[in-house]
């Protein structure tokens, strides 16, 4: 509530935005109609229905400006939850807004520097050669003689993304309350994911590290430019990088002008990509032409690291082992490494998953490389995550959308380049060091090593677990598959021999009646209805009793 009263302007915002676009029944489900003093039918306004869902889905996105932009374009990565449709209006989204003034970004530069401007700077260009929401770049040379970019954030936009944020996760919390989609498509995690993300964008000085982390995968690389970091001259707010001039890849006609091999550009992108992912597991994830380009001298230029993806080590094994599947063609392997990454949910159909992956297989059998799209394959391997729920890790997701890029560029460049081909000696590299024996006799060590903490350990956990015990505060729970169908057949049991027992039980009577009256050779007490033949006809009501129970109940 407190957070509604303090962003109310905005949640009125977001409201209105949602009911233009036919998304009204959301902001009354949640609420938000509540903040109005007029009757919402009044304001809320449905576009025409010739637009589709996921377009409209898109024009929100645009309207509510810079954070929502960037969480559609966040989430258009997410292939595994989100259906192709969604993502390809998704991916449409432009983070295009006016520039702001040279006068406030001089400002800045003063401010985070303590100086003035010129102190710094020999030259400075006022009309900025970009701009987005979070900030703009300049052009301008240092006192010392470099030519240089200079990134500066755009004044305010902190508070307005953090103020965004609060009302997301907001949003999400009760969204949540509401409707059990929010949960199975991963709303909550993806907007954690999302905040994470652009709060590190927001920091550039975080930007700055990553750029320098990619660079030194390329120190002795003659064909790939990385540019070089400024630090005395960057902060959060400000990042100041070689200036970078050359052709952007999506200029074929200047880049053939000028005489450049497009499909040597193309090659060397794919490796180069493919040497940040499996060699380094630090990669650049938005490999779009406009970060790319080629310099005078026949460098391939990377730029604007704002976006970037990570492979740990044991990621990098579990990858490994999917691509040795993928080129192996084992469905198995695949569904060992699946598992392996630990990302399937416990009531995962693994025979379902087991049967798509067949397809997939047979889909792809006897097929080429050279002659399989990775874009192609990889959306059918996220439309199979999505089916079966399996939840894909952040940074293997941005990979797919890395490969899902690079392939468009690529091609752009040489129709007839397979990206698999290039990435098979990668797979044979990963193979190697994946059985290499110094690396098999290192994880076998450390795996000992933390054998021996635990069980050094252990003495100490079980005597806590015993104290716990002590106080009542472990908890036992046990779970029976299919408790209803166990509970009624050991209904059954129980009534088959109940009534056994009892017919057991009047056959004893019987049988002594009749040796009784033997022996004594007296005419029978029964017709002098003695407490014998009371006892027999008591127990034979009994039986009737307890034979007309059972059968009522169903459960014999």
């Amino acid at each position: 509530m407190g957070i509604r009263i303090r962003h109310s302007g905005r949640y009125r915002e977001i409201a209105m935005a949602l009911g233009r676009h036919g998304f009204g029944y959301l902001a009354e489900e949640i609420g938000l109609t509540r903040l109005f003093a007029a009757p919402h039918r009044w304001i809320f306004k449905t576009e025409p229905e010739s637009l589709t869902l996921a377009e409209r889905i898109r024009l929100v996105m645009e309207e509510l400006g810079p954070t929502f932009i960037k969480l559609g374009q966040l989430a258009s990565t997410r292939s595994d939850l989100l259906p192709e449709p969604v993502i390809a209006e998704l991916v449409k989204l432009q983070d295009q807004v006016p520039p702001f003034s040279a006068k406030e970004s001089l400002s800045i530069i003063e401010e985070e520097f303590g100086m003035p401007a010129s102190e710094l700077l020999d030259h400075f260009e006022e009309v900025p050669i970009a701009a987005a929401s979070i900030g703009q770049v300049h052009k301008g040379r240092l006192v010392t003689g470099e030519e240089v970019a200079i990134k500066i954030q755009r004044p305010g936009v902190v508070p307005q993304v953090e103020r965004d944020l609060d009302i997301l996760k907001n949003l999400t919390s009760l969204a949540h309350k509401r409707w059990p989609w929010v949960e199975r498509y991963q709303i909550p995690q993806m907007v954690d994911e999302f905040a994470r993300s652009i709060s590190a964008e927001l920091d550039y000085s975080i930007e700055g590290r990553n750029m320098e982390k990619i660079r030194r995968q390329f120190t002795d690389s003659e064909a790939i430019c990385i540019p070089r970091v400024h630090w005395h001259c960057s902060t959060s707010k400000v990042l100041t990088m070689d200036f970078v001039e050359g052709i952007h890849l999506n200029r074929l006609a200047d880049l053939k002008r000028g005489g450049f091999d497009t499909r040597r550009i193309a090659e060397t992108l794919v490796n180069a990509m493919l040497h940040q992912i499996f060699a380094g597991g630090f990669f650049h994830a938005d490999p779009h032409p406009g970060n790319l380009l080629m310099t005078p001298d026949g460098k391939l230029a990377f730029i604007d690291f704002g976006m970037i993806g990570r492979l740990s080590p044991e990621m990098r094994d579990h990858l490994s082992s999917l691509v040795i599947a993928l080129m192996r063609r084992s469905n198995e392997g695949m569904l060992r490494a699946i598992l392996r990454m630990g990302l399937l949910e416990e009531a995962a159909d693994l025979n379902g998953l087991r049967n798509d992956l067949n397809r997939l297989h047979d889909r792809y059998y006897d097929i080429p490389f050279s002659e399989i799209s990775i874009g192609e394959a990889l959306n059918d391997l996220f439309a199979t995550a999505q089916r079966h729920r399996i939840i894909l890790p952040p940074d293997f997701l941005l990979l797919g959308k890395a490969l899902l890029t690079l392939e468009g560029v690529a091609i752009s460049l040489d129709p007839h380049l397979s990206i698999l081909d290039l990435a098979e000696p990668f797979g044979k590299k990963l193979l190697r060091e994946k059985f290499d024996t110094r690396r098999l006799g290192k994880r076998f060590i450390g795996g000992a090593i933390d054998l021996a903490d635990a069980l050094t350990g252990l003495p100490g956990q079980i005597d806590r677990l015993f104290t716990l015990i002590g106080k009542g505060k472990v908890k036992l729970e046990m779970s029976v598959p299919e408790t209803e169908q166990f509970l009624r057949k050991l209904d059954q049991i129980g009534n088959r021999l109940s009534f056994s027992i009892v017919l057991l039980a009047f056959s004893i009577i019987m049988v002594g009646l009749i040796i009784g009256s033997s022996l004594t050779r007296r005419p029978t007490v029964l017709w002098n209805i003695p407490a014998i033949e009371i006892g027999f006809i008591v127990a034979a009501l009994m039986v009737i009793w307890l034979l007309y129970s059972i059968f009522r109940s169903g459960r014999f």
